[in-house]
This record gives C-alpha cells, structure tokens and sequence, in this order.
C-alpha cells in the first residue's frame, strides 16, 4: 500500500502554484467554471466529460487549426472511436509555431560521437524543414506516401519527419543499429517511395561501417523511388541524392491541412515473434497527447529538455511534446558511458538541462557503476528527472535523490509505443513516493482489473482503459478488417483496451507497475510480477542483470528458474547462490525462491530494452526456437543460444 512507501520529495508552494497543471486548473475555473478540490477530482471529470477535457485542452494551448473541431469526440466506442471528424490541421505546423514567436531562441541542441556539437535556432530549423519539405515535393512525394528514414537521434532525422507531415506523407524510422532483417521486416510492409540513411556511425569511439547493410535494405525494397544518403564513412553511391542538396532551398514553410486521423508515422511494436505490428497514428491525435504530456512533464518555453533514446525507440518520437511547447530540445547520439559513465550527466550539467529522461535500465547501471553525478558536476539547473522503459526500482528513487539531487522532481512514467504516450506518470503538484508513479494520466481512463472485469484498489491487476484516447492507434498498416488490432488490445474485456501490464492503483490515486502480465509468476496460487524479484536480485553488487520465468506444466509442480549475469571476472559458486536466494526470501518471500540459478553472459533484451521474458518461458516450455523470437528484433541476438542450450539439456 502507498502509505507503506516512504515519501522522498514534496513539492514547494512555489512549485505547485508555478506548474502548468496547476495553471491548466486556474484557467479551467476562470473560462469554463470548472473547480475541483484535487487533482484525482479533475482527472475524475478528465475521463467522463471527454469532449468537455479534450476540448478544453485544445483551447488552453491554442493549437493551430485550418478548421477546428465542432464535436471532439463523435463515435465513442473501442476500438473504432472517431474524433473530431471535421478537422483539419497539421502536426507539422504545431511542432514549429515557435519559430513565430521566438525565431532566434535556440530549438535544438545535438551532441553526436559522429558529427560532433551543433545548434539551430527555430528560425534555421524552420528553413531546413521547409528546404526538405520542397525538395521532397519535387522528387514525387505526395500526401500518404511512405517516407522512411535509417538515422540516428540527431537533427536529420527529426528535420526529416517535420518535412514529411508537411507534406501529409507518412513518416516511419528505424534506429542504424537494427540489422537489415528487422528493418526489412518494418519497412517491406509499408512500401515506402523515399528512404534517408546514413551509411555509417560512430558509437563508444569506434566507427561502424554501415554500407553493405544498406546495399541489401535497398535492393529489398522494391518501392523505392528515391534514396537520399549522408555519408560519412564513403562516398555518395550512384543514383542517390545528397542530404546537404535538401537544404538550402529558400522556400517559405508550407503545411497540408490534413483530416484529424490523417496518418502521421508509423511505429512498430517490439516484434519478439514474427512481423513486428506497424501502428499508425494520427496527426490530430499525437498533437492532443503531446500537449497533454506537457502538462504532465511540466514544460514550458524556457526550458532545456533532454530524453536519452534510440532513433528506433518511441521515446524518439515523444520527444515533440518538448518542442512544441518552445523548449530548447537537446539530442544525445552516442554511448552514455563513453568515455565514462558520467558522460550523459556531463552533457546535462553543460547545458543546462531542466529536464532529464532516461530508461529505468539506465538508472541501474549508474548505480552499479558508483558513480555520484551530485559530488562532480553542477546538475543545479536540472530539476526534472524522467524514467521509463521497465518500473523503477525503489533503489533506483533512492539512488536519484542520494547521488544526483535531493530536491528534484523525479517523475517516472509508463505507457507504451501503442499510444505514444503514458497511461500513468507524474505530476508536479504532487509528493514523489518510493517506486511508485504518482498518478493517471489525464484523459486516460487507466484502471486495475481482476480476470472477472471487476475494478481492483489497493491491488495489483490488469491494467486496462476504459475510455478512448484520441492517440490510440488509427490501426495497423495492412490489417484490413482490424483482426490484428482485436487481438492485440481487445480480445480479454470487450470494449476495453487492456495493455498487458500488472499494476496496482493506490488508494491515493498513485500506482505501481509490476511487469508485463502475460510473464507473470505463480507460485502455488500467488501470483507476482518479475520486477519485485529483479529488485530483491539485481540490488545485489555481484548481479548486473536477470531474468526469472514461471515454467508450468500440466499435472507437475512449476519450475522456476533465475538466470543471472554477474560482474566482470565473478563466477555463480554456492555462496554467491545463496546469497541471491536470501535476497529473494528477505525482499519477496521464500515462496519466490527459485528452483534453479543459472549463469549467463547476458540477458536477452528487445531493441527497446525489454527483457524477452515470454520467448525465454515459450522456450524452455518446448517450443522451438524459431518460432519463439525473431532475432533481428533483438538487441544482442546471440545472448538466446545459451537458452537454446538450457532447453535442449532439460528436455
């Protein structure tokens, strides 16, 4: 329960009443005389009166529109929801309205391994996109063709994708570490016309040659009209157009008015097992969750926002809910532990950030590392810290505010690539509990269920959504009668999106994530969430990394093995076993002692991060490997054959 957790950080009068949400709730009662006693009483009112919050919002950011919105929400049901049918916008124009009012502030901030430091203002990012934008035209790109991109987390890309939605082409990235069967598994299903890839990197200081990778993604894609190229470790292949002859183009920005569901990019989910789901959304609708998150984020024109991603993770795409606000955003491309574990922190601290994300795994290996950003650079500037990717441990809150800083905001969130947004996250109005994310998002009707459908307080549960999101996916590329899309959200509650998360929700309105829920463990009828084991084994200095899986069989006990990465030069001996399984006894309960520990060089791991928890059990359970994990979507493929070892010995 949440009156268990301890409270680390309470906010100051100042900032409560200085917070955009809390100027959200001043301007709701002084234009639509709306009051509320709390913040649990407005998202109560978020999730009921959807027309009269979404609305509402729409008209607090004044978001720019060739044809507003009359009715916001005119089918309400999931999936299927329709809003706002009559309008017409564009995300585009949104993202780059700043450069109105602030032409010379500064937008973008990069650093790079490969191309070193570099600046723009909103005026120059303005150009560049409009330069894009018109060569694009030029080579045949029209409204709903596919562009697609191979970049990293730098201004390419994301000029590239502004230029794109301002056309009403369709925008779609992968990161250039993906081998070329993932990206061949992405990109084949959307027929792109136009691809932007840069033939080569550098990452931890060492260059990595990336031509003969996309001389294969080319010749298998049979669409390609154009091929756009910035090189850097060759010269420009015949045939393909430079990305430094897209810019310099003096043409005035110009922005399609597209409907509200017009689709903007597509994004594809984790793909363990066979294609990964091509998930489009809207622009109309990744505008109105963007600006949402903002409130959330506490973000305003001024600030200097900054979240560690990899071009082929969601939170690439989040990243616009800063720049739409008119904060400076600040791209890391490279390693952020090269040449040390502080070089992110060193990058916050020169400039300036205000606000900081990064994923939970991050966190972990900055406590295993020892490193105390607090003792050797001035974080003072920063004041928001964001997490996300897997739950935060409550080691990992403990960490952040002993070594980085005891008065900031620390603000975890947790949502998903589905969306493009967080189902629950922070609040600056609100005390920060340990391990625990301090509210629902607004407008997000996020709720726990028992297996029965029946709403749980207090307890963990299902975590589902009972009401429509404007962001939710418009459907999957190529899922003509919507079966995919069914079965991935809808097939457990009727009408009700369920994520495939375990969560509680406290009785304050905070909540807890546990883990995925279809890797759930269930130790002689009590079930639990991996991530309270992780905890209890990876807080240990001997474990950097883990994986427990729940192996039921039919008329047998369940087995239950942990399999376990230790640090350099350490090898799994009885001590060390025991030790691990007093962790569990003393942090769980001897209930979750496993059966077996096992050593392993490392734990197999999505390309965003996630532990393949599923395909290890479906594994060990007897299915055969390839049918299980499709490597490619893997970010350390051969980490999965001492699993196929495992297997094969118990078998």
């Amino acid at each position: 329960m949440s009156a268990e957790r301890p409270i680390l950080w309470t906010p100051s009068k100042d900032r409560i009443e200085g917070s955009r949400m809390a100027e959200f709730m001043r301007w709701l009662s002084e234009t639509r005389g709306l009051t509320f006693d709390d913040y649990n009483a407005l998202w109560t009112w978020s999730v009921t009166d959807l027309d009269g919050f979404w609305s509402a919002l729409w008209d607090f950011f004044d978001i720019p529109a060739s044809k507003r919105c009359d009715t916001m929400l005119a089918e309400r049901r999931m999936p299927g929801a329709v809003w706002c049918p009559e309008g017409r916008m564009n995300f585009a124009e949104v993202m780059l309205r700043p450069a109105q009012a602030r032409p010379d502030a500064e937008a973008l901030v990069v650093r790079s391994e490969t191309f070193g430091d570099s600046r723009l203002t909103w005026a120059e990012l303005s150009a560049q996109v409009a330069s894009v934008a018109a060569r694009f035209r030029a080579m045949g790109v029209g409204q709903g063709d596919r562009v697609v991109a191979i970049l990293p987390n730098t201004e390419t890309a994301l000029i590239a994708c502004l230029a794109t939605a301002s056309i009403g082409a369709i925008w779609s990235l992968c990161a250039p570490d993906m081998g070329h069967v993932a990206i061949l598994d992405r990109f084949r299903q959307i027929e792109p016309k136009l691809i932007i890839a840069q033939d080569g990197y550098v990452h931890a200081g060492k260059m990595i040659d990336r031509r003969e990778v996309l001389s294969t993604i080319f010749d298998g894609l049979e669409t390609l009209e154009q091929r756009v190229l910035l090189p850097v470790v060759g010269d420009l292949p015949e045939g393909a157009v430079a990305w430094s002859d897209l810019i310099g183009d003096t043409s005035e920005p110009e922005f399609a008015q597209v409907p509200f569901d017009h689709p903007l990019w597509i994004v594809y989910s984790s793909g363990t097992t066979g294609n990964p789901k091509p998930i489009v959304h809207g622009h109309g609708g990744i505008i109105l969750e963007g600006a949402k998150q903002s409130l959330h984020q506490d973000l305003r024109a001024g600030d200097r926002f900054c979240w560690l991603t990899s071009s082929g993770w969601v939170m690439w795409n989040a990243q616009f809910v800063a720049l739409g606000q008119g904060v400076t955003l600040a791209l890391f491309d490279g390693a952020p532990n090269h040449p040390d574990m502080l070089a992110l922190w060193r990058f916050a601290a020169e400039e300036r950030l205000t606000y900081l994300g990064v994923g939970a795994a991050y966190i972990t290996v900055c406590i295993k590392a020892g490193i105390r950003p607090r003792d050797e650079l001035d974080l003072s500037a920063l004041v928001s810290l964001g997490t996300t990717g897997s739950p935060l441990t409550s080691d990992g809150y403990d960490w952040i505010y002993d070594a980085v800083d005891r008065d900031i905001w620390l603000a975890p969130i947790s949502g998903g690539t589905d969306f493009a947004g967080a189902f629950v996250c922070g609040n600056p109005m609100l005390p920060v509990r340990a391990g625990e994310m301090q509210c629902r998002a607004l407008g997000n009707a996020v709720r726990a269920y028992d297996d029965m459908g029946n709403e749980l307080i207090g307890e963990v549960g299902e975590l589902v959504c009972t009401e429509p999101l404007p962001s939710m996916p418009l459907y999957f590329w190529g899922d003509t009668d919507g079966t995919r899309l069914h079965e991935s959200y809808f097939d457990t509650y009727p009408g009700i999106w369920r994520h495939g998360d375990w969560i509680e929700i406290t009785p304050e309105g905070g909540s807890v994530i546990y883990g995925r829920s279809d890797a759930t463990i269930n130790r002689k009828g009590l079930r639990l969430g991996s991530s309270e084991i992780y905890q209890a084994v990876e807080g240990l200095e001997e474990v950097m990394d883990s994986m427990v899986v729940d192996l039921e069989f039919l008329g047998r006990e369940s087995f239950m093995p942990l399999f376990v990465a230790l640090a350099p030069g350490l090898s799994l001996d009885d001590a060390l076993k025991d030790k691990i399984n007093n962790a569990i006894r003393a942090s769980v309960s001897a209930r979750f002692v496993p059966n077996a520990i096992v050593q392993v060089a490392e734990i197999p791991r999505t390309l965003s991060g996630k532990k393949l928890e599923v395909p290890v059990k479906k594994l060990l359970l007897g299915a055969k490997p390839e049918s299980v994990v499709n490597r490619d979507s893997m970010a350390n493929p051969d980490s999965f054959d001492p699993f196929i070892a495992y297997a094969a010995a118990r078998a």
